[in-house]
């Protein structure tokens, strides 16, 4: 396959060869994708600059900080990769690249020489990779387990033998048995390790894995030698137990870490495996056929059965049905779909089968948006993980030299046996895995806990920043409030019923679909007999006179309606003109409504009958979500560009002290920049729509997500179903992620204080450091997955 058509071929033979000493088709098996019409499935194109790409990639083979360092470095090193960011617990990479420099093969083959298997985050089957993974690292562990048992058997013996109870060559003889039963562990349980270390030094970098293989050839190569030379100069110690016992406690460890660490992907992979990877299409003869998902376009007629997932953003045309959209939207209970609703992608048919008409597909759906929040989220590193990240290989220097001088200290002491020894444990137990897992792992935990909740964290560093917000700032349009406007108060004419008012303006609000149309109609279906459905005024020429009002001739013949008896127009049963808006529409002299309020007015031939208003309607958990922050130690704001009498009575109602009304997206700004210069903690809750500053400025934001694009967002936490609930749940939920990270970095601390001073004095044998460093990395691991199987935290 062809480059790019968009490339210069000149550019490409330039700069896009092969570096020196590659065989030319070492990246070839990444060719494919370097057709431009490949790009957008693995990556998004930057508007403002058409030639700068952002592509998400699975990277397999990575276990700690230091991998992700090394897959950066020699990211950096191609000409044209513009930057990167890769996460080694989440196991995806971020890569800015120019097509005008650069091809994707050329990149994804850095990584591939650097020692890593990279795969485009949207033809990586991330489930099904780790399962594989997992089966052969289980293997691993039980071979190494099975040959640890019997080494042990063959090694006891000779721990508890006395003085001639056991003569040379039976004692030679368990020793060749250890050795034959350790060359399993070395050549199939071990590898990993080693092939890890060898990437590593032809890099001529450092990785956490090559103090590890070291100590195995070192202890390895030590009992070989008393093996076959009991009389050399490394003595007639064997160490087979050891090196047995220490491979399995890592393994067994490591695959325990990859079982907990999965649990942390596993919201961002039951998203991302959401959608189906067929349909039934509606075929020019009726009948449907089943299609690839990549071959749909828009205005397509798919027929979706129940327990099956919508592949695309549509309007129903056929059937009744309920839809999970729990994941996508937040909603936790069934919603029910009829002809004329929309379905979104990623939400589940679980009623009756459907037909759907395509509106939506790929990028443009909410679902690809949402996605692409948390693969942002997934791949972010917060400012602890990029400190403990950049401290990771300075430590794994200091290890070696740590080992380096217990060798020279203990030579001419004990032997060079045991000094191999002790420097084999300095080596194993010093290894800074815990302490680089300590953060990514926790806030991966909770990221995943909150998607499931219904919140999508966009950046990590947000938790850290949103544990320590103690002022939390609200919008109140379209945020504390809903869109729904709810009928505040009634005015009619003395002799004019309620119900009768209720009817003639229901009659001819039923043809508009103004969002305060809409608001009449809902109080109305509440109003006495149910003007809705009941109607007893007909509408005739019914018309909608834009930014005005509805007008039409009203007609009944249910006298028990008419105003009164002296009401001839209305008592005749005859049509009578009536209007419905404003006052200047209608045609009558009314005074105002109340600031903040929309008023509705209703006449009959000119003359004024009823005035309806109109106020936002706050949202049914505002008023809690408000108290559970403020019970949390929180003070709550309110700062709206609506009318102050508005602004003071929806705080009132909310529980806030503090509103203030008429306020212009730069005097928010300037309230948040204020509290800040005063040492506050600020979060900010808005819609997004003119909230972009404040969102931006504020050290952590909320917005609601059906507000904006979500990918064009300026929050950190986006709400897509609209629960405000949710801002004092994830603060909560933030708070204990951070308790987790500093446990974790203060275990991390501990255990290297502790152990590091026991290897070197020689009190610590191979397979206690090995059993101590898996134990410390699954202590990190098993302590932040406790965030990923709780639920999202009820404030109290």
């Amino acid at each position: 396959m062809t480059a790019s058509p968009t490339a210069d071929p000149a550019l490409a033979t330039a700069n896009f060869g092969p570096a020196v000493g590659d065989s030319m088709d070492a990246g070839s098996r990444f060719v494919a994708l370097d057709d431009r019409a490949e790009w957008d499935a693995f990556g998004a194109q930057d508007p403002a600059a058409p030639a700068e790409w952002t592509s998400l990639i699975a990277v397999g083979g990575m276990r700690c900080a230091a991998c992700a360092l090394n897959i950066e470095e020699a990211l950096g090193g191609v000409s044209g990769v513009l930057g990167s960011e890769v996460n080694a617990t989440s196991g995806l990479a971020r890569v800015r690249w120019s097509s005008d420099r650069v091809l994707p093969s050329v990149w994804l083959d850095a990584v591939r020489r650097a020692g890593y298997e990279p795969l485009p985050q949207a033809e990586a089957d991330a489930s099904g990779r780790r399962r594989g993974e997992q089966r052969r690292a289980l293997w691993r562990v039980l071979v190494a387990g099975l040959c640890m048992m019997q080494v042990m058997m063959y090694a006891w013996p000779l721990y508890i033998a006395q003085p001639g109870e056991m003569d040379a060559n039976q004692a030679q003889l368990l020793r060749w048995a250890s050795w034959v039963l350790t060359l399993p562990v070395l050549l199939f349980c071990c590898p990993p390790f080693f092939r890890s270390a060898l990437a590593d030094l032809r890099q001529r970098r450092i990785g956490m894995d090559l103090p590890v293989a070291l100590g195995m050839a070192i202890t390895f190569a030590v009992s070989s030698a008393a093996t076959f030379e009991p009389d050399g100069v490394l003595g007639q110690e064997i160490y087979f137990d050891s090196l047995t016992m220490f491979a399995f406690f890592l393994l067994a460890g490591r695959w325990l870490e990859t079982r907990l660490r999965d649990r942390t992907a596993g919201a961002l992979d039951a998203l991302l495996n959401r959608l189906p990877q067929t349909v039934l299409r509606q075929q020019r003869s009726g009948g449907f056929e089943r299609v690839a998902v990549r071959r749909l376009h828009l205005d397509d007629v798919l027929r979706v059965l129940p327990g099956e997932a919508f592949a695309a953003d549509g309007v129903v045309l056929e059937g009744h049905t309920a839809v999970d959209e729990a994941l996508l939207t937040g909603e936790a209970h069934p919603l029910h779909r009829a002809p004329g609703d929309a379905v979104i992608a990623g939400s589940h048919n679980l009623g009756a089968p459907v037909t759907v008409r395509v509106r939506q597909l790929g990028a443009q759906t909410r679902f690809a948006q949402i996605a692409l929040l948390m693969q942002q989220a997934a791949v972010a590193k917060p400012r602890l993980a990029r400190l403990t990240d950049r401290f990771a290989q300075p430590f794994l220097w200091t290890v070696l030299s740590a080992a380096l001088l217990a060798l020279l200290v203990w030579w001419p002491s004990a032997g060079a046996g045991p000094a191999l020894m002790v420097a084999t444990a300095v080596l194993i137990v010093t290894c800074p895995c815990a302490l680089s897992l300590a953060t990514p792992a926790a806030m991966l935990a909770a990221a995943g806990t909150l998607a499931r909740g219904g919140v999508l964290v966009r950046r990590l560093a947000a938790l850290e920043a949103l544990a320590a917000v103690d002022t939390v700032l609200f919008d109140k349009t379209g945020t504390l409030t809903s869109d729904r406007m709810a009928l505040a108060e009634l005015r009619m004419r003395p002799e004019v019923a309620a119900a009768d008012a209720f009817a003639r303006a229901a009659a001819l609000a039923a043809g508009s679909r103004h969002p305060v149309a809409r608001a009449l109609l809902a109080a109305a279906e509440l109003s006495p007999g149910n003007a809705v459905l009941t109607p007893r005024w007909q509408a005739g020429q019914l018309r909608e006179v834009t930014g005005n009002g509805m007008q039409a001739l009203l007609s009944t013949d249910d006298r028990a309606t008419s105003l009164s008896a002296s009401s001839s127009s209305s008592s005749s049963g005859g049509d009578v003109p009536h209007r419905l808006g404003s006052a200047r529409f209608c045609g009558i002299d009314v005074p105002p409504a109340e600031p903040g309020r929309i008023a509705l007015h209703l006449a009959e031939d000119g003359q004024w009958l009823a005035t309806f208003e109109f106020a936002e309607q706050l949202r049914d958990d505002a008023a809690t979500t408000v108290a559970q922050l403020r019970s949390a130690g929180l003070a709550v704001e309110l700062l709206s560009g609506d009318h102050a009498a508005g602004v003071l009575r929806a705080a009132q109602a909310a529980g806030i002290i503090t509103a203030r009304g008429d306020c212009t997206p730069t005097d928010k700004l300037q309230r948040l920049q204020a509290l800040q210069r005063g040492g506050r903690k600020v979060a900010m809750v808005g819609d997004g729509l003119n909230d972009g500053p404040v969102l931006a400025a504020a050290d952590a934001s909320f917005t609601l997500g059906n507000a904006v694009p979500l990918a064009q967002a300026q929050a950190d936490f986006v709400l897509p179903g609209h629960r405000l609930a949710l801002v004092p749940q994830t603060l909560l939920l933030a708070r204990n992620t951070m308790r987790v990270v500093r446990q974790n970095l203060c275990w991390a601390a501990g255990y290297n204080a502790v152990c590091v001073p026991l290897a070197l004095a020689g009190f610590m044998p191979a397979w206690l450091a090995g059993f101590g460093m898996a134990a410390s990395s699954l202590a990190v691991i098993a302590n932040a997955a406790r965030l990923s199987s709780q639920s999202v935290p009820q404030a109290s």
